[in-house]
């Protein structure tokens, strides 16, 4: 029903964009002059093509409409905010989060490397030690 109803949105706004451009310009906008030597200048078309504008806007609206009501029934009764707060359980398998802004820290004396890796990618040899 949701695909059908946004085909026919979708249409409806393609041909509301055509009618639109259609429309003989009334003002003098950007420099244009709106002459009467256009194709459509005729004041019974320059009508029916208003009144079609109007009708394809009215149906753009109701179909608007529709999809919002269509969605809101799709979408479920919690607020995103609560499924976060009320999520379900860390399992054993994932490890726990660290605090905020941990991770952000240098790495402490401990965690720091005896020698530094070597550019070339041979391994790094053992300091020497004096007696």
């Amino acid at each position: 029903m949701e695909t059908v109803v946004l085909t026919i949105h979708l249409i409806l706004a393609l041909l509301l964009i055509g009618v639109v451009l259609l429309q003989r310009s009334e003002g003098g906008g950007l420099g244009m002059g709106g002459g009467g030597s256009g194709a459509i200048s005729a004041r019974g078309t320059a009508t029916a093509i208003t009144k079609l504008t109007w009708v394809f806007a009215a149906a753009f609206i109701a179909t608007s409409i529709t999809l919002t009501v269509l969605a809101a029934r799709k979408a479920a009764t919690d607020s995103v905010v609560d499924s976060v707060t009320t999520g379900a359980p860390a399992t054993d398998a994932a490890p726990a989060p660290s605090p905020l802004g941990s991770d952000l820290l240098p790495p402490a004396p401990a965690d720091a490397p005896v020698t530094p890796p070597r550019a070339d990618g041979t391994p790094p040899t053992a300091p020497a030690t004096n007696p």
